[in-house]
């Protein structure tokens, strides 16, 4: 799983690729986040999260989604998702969890 936060004319995007899954996730995206982009993240209050480019995703991509909009609450950045995959969604239904993908 990659993650890159960019900045773009709509706003501040975190773009993420790859297997969103329990083999490539490790540690929250905010305990691996540099200082400097977490300056830059709470200081725009708002980041779109684009999930187009991740090709597997399962229950630890899930967790993972629901931590990083935990974590970007508690400064009152908020966070949405585009571009969930299909599966993403079903686990998100399984689990009660849908509205975290909204």
């Amino acid at each position: 799983m990659q993650a890159e936060l960019k900045q773009q004319t709509d706003g501040l995007v975190l773009n993420v690729s790859g297997d969103l899954d329990q083999l490539t996730l490790t540690k929250d995206y905010w305990l691996t986040t540099s200082s400097k982009d977490k300056k830059v993240l709470i200081q725009s209050a708002k980041l779109t999260v684009c999930l187009r480019s991740v090709q597997r995703a399962d229950s630890a991509g899930l967790a993972w989604l629901i931590n990083l909009k935990r974590d970007l609450k508690q400064y009152n950045v908020s966070v949405s998702i585009q571009h969930p995959p299909a599966k993403l969604i079903e686990l998100a239904k399984l689990s009660n969890a849908a509205s975290f993908l909204e």
